[in-house]
């Protein structure tokens, strides 16, 4: 099995930090201080270098300190004893720049899989009671990472819903263009099919993961099931469309396909997304991420990284000492407002730093 580092990370301009260089232990790193002073800025910036996208804000205007027209974020990642750098140039009002070991990228599918991270942030802890949009995300995201080809399909899928609706709208001031939907509705067809083939199998291969971890969370007492619920069956796909086309254009959006599917979860055959206590539904939060972490290592053999944002607190102590006896031989950031959470636990802090207002004290 390959470890995965982080060597070191550099921002400029990035969020509250003017500069900042830090060189990450390989074990448990530990940013503590109070709120609001930048603890959780470290970890996104280490998350939008990994993924191109913040898991806090879609603009990335806003991750530029105020005043700043640009940001810079540089790491360093170690795998297989190769060091990769990657660099990332954020502008106010044009596109992300990304380079790669000195080489531009032109599409960011190309930066995937350089450094695989997963992210456990208090959000997260909402992802089943939430709306059925957070967990499309979640399962986008990881499959992103550990599939280069699904990013393909689903920037392409997007593309176009995003012009199928645009044209939806356009129709009701000029009928003839309807005529140019079934243009539209081949390659929504053909894009969304092998969305909903590689979520069906990421599904299933993340469920008996999560099953397993979430019975032994749950003391045996609690059988956790997880299901892909397609929108519509990739065999009907076509045929929705075509006959949801006058509703469609009525609403002017697209009410068929992937963009629209959902995640159950099912604890002794009862939907804990409605019926389930916080408890239940927090544990079940916690077995999806940990299964994410072990699903990245069956899958590319690869350790990922581990960034854990204000969790520890959230959780009861015996699910902190499950989680923190979990992530052995993993690189993990964690962010705290104390290090209260450590002092009853037999855990390895390989690195602590105090974080204030931007500025870090190792």
């Amino acid at each position: 099995m390959l470890k995965l580092v982080i060597k070191s990370l550099e921002l400029k301009n990035y969020r509250n930090y003017d500069k900042l260089s830090i060189e990450p232990s390989s074990g448990t790193n530990i940013f503590y201080g109070d709120n609001a002073q930048g603890k959780t800025n470290i970890l996104e910036a280490v998350y939008v270098c990994a993924t191109t996208k913040s898991h806090r804000s879609s603009k990335d205007k806003e991750l530029i300190r105020f005043g700043a027209e640009d940001a810079h974020i540089c790491m360093q990642v170690e795998r297989n004893h190769v060091l990769h750098k990657i660099d990332m140039h954020l502008k106010r009002n044009k596109v992300k720049g990304v380079a790669v070991d000195g080489i531009v990228i032109k599409k960011y599918a190309q930066l995937f899989g350089v450094v695989n991270v997963v992210l456990f942030s208090p959000e997260d802890l909402g992802i089943i009671k939430n709306g059925p949009a957070q967990r499309r995300r979640f399962v986008d995201m990881e499959l992103c990472q550990l599939n280069k080809l699904y990013m393909h399909y689903l920037t392409n899928y997007n593309k176009v819903v995003v012009q199928r609706n645009n044209l939806l709208k356009q129709i009701g001031f000029d009928s003839t263009l309807r005529e140019t939907m079934d243009i539209w509705d081949a390659q929504l067809v053909r894009f969304g099919k092998e969305l909903m083939r590689e979520r069906k199998k990421f599904i299933e291969e993340l469920g008996q993961i999560v099953s397993e971890i979430h019975s032994k969370l749950s003391g045996r007492r609690e059988v956790l099931k997880i299901c892909y619920e397609p929108n519509v069956s990739e065999q009907e796909l076509e045929q929705k469309l075509l006959e949801r086309r006058d509703y469609d254009i009525k609403m002017k959006t697209t009410s068929v396909g992937p963009h629209r599917d959902d995640i159950s979860f099912e604890i002794n055959g009862i939907d804990i997304r409605r019926f389930g206590s916080q408890g239940q539904q927090r544990t079940a939060a916690l077995s999806l991420k940990l299964a994410e972490i072990e699903l990245v290592r069956r899958i590319i053999h690869d350790q990922p990284v581990l960034l854990l944002d204000d969790v520890l607190s959230e959780l009861d102590s015996y699910r902190q000492n499950y989680l923190l006896d979990s992530i052995e031989n993993i690189q993990t950031w964690i962010t705290c407002t104390g290090l209260d959470d450590f002092v009853n636990h037999r855990f390895n802090i390989d690195r602590v730093y105090k974080v204030s207002d931007g500025c870090i004290e190792a």
